[in-house]
């Protein structure tokens, strides 16, 4: 169901040498969002998911809108939301706001990997922020080439939770939308995943 985790930082190089300290794996190069301001770089976290780092793209202009996951107001990069696969994003969408949840609305996104290959995907819009980014954004490749393919590998993702101040409203969300993840009562939130490398077995949040 995880698509991907969403790392948000500042500063995409200063994270990646960061993580690559912690994790024991360099991440690779993923390119640039057109317009939105932003760059990433990924890790495979298995075949179909990976770990994204994204941050501003300082050779774009800087974009008229926020840029997507708050990374114009981060204190600190930590893992701010995850997209979880979907499918028929519109009916999904539908559906949600039947059950009284706007998961935002659909778009399509794209960009262009450093080897000249071209990304396209469907997405629910990761500006609607629910609980915090608990509750996931959806995401739907369609034909198009899965990111995890080409990402630098040597990571396995063995869990991910979360914790939250209402945890049972938010575990009421998740099941309406069809999505597993134990959230757990804390006094302020945060996503918390299990990962497995060549350092070991270590927490990222």
């Amino acid at each position: 169901m995880l698509d991907h985790l969403v790392y948000a930082t500042q500063n995409v190089d200063r994270s990646v040498d960061e993580l690559e300290s912690i994790l024991g794996v360099r991440a690779s190069p993923g390119g640039q969002h057109l317009s939105r301001g932003t760059r990433n770089a990924l890790i495979a976290l298995g075949p179909t998911s990976y770990l994204e780092i994204v941050g501003p793209d300082l050779a774009q202009p800087v974009p008229p809108a926020p840029r997507w996951f708050g990374v114009d107001t981060l204190t600190s990069p930590r893992i701010v939301t995850w997209a979880a696969k979907g499918a028929n994003l519109e009916t999904a969408r539908a559906n949600a706001k039947r059950d009284g949840i706007d998961i935002g609305e659909v778009a399509s996104g794209q960009r262009t990997r450093t080897d000249g290959v071209e990304l396209t995907w469907q997405l629910t819009s990761p500006l609607t922020t629910i609980a915090d980014g608990i509750v996931p954004f959806f995401i739907d490749w369609s034909t198009s080439a899965h990111p995890a393919a080409t990402a630098a590998r040597g990571l396995t993702l063995l869990g991910l939770r979360a914790e939250h101040p209402l945890p049972d409203e938010v575990q009421r969300m998740l099941a309406l939308l069809g999505v597993t993840l134990n959230v757990r009562y804390a006094s302020t939130s945060a996503l918390i995943a299990t990962i497995d490398g060549p350092l070991g077995r270590i927490e990222l949040r």
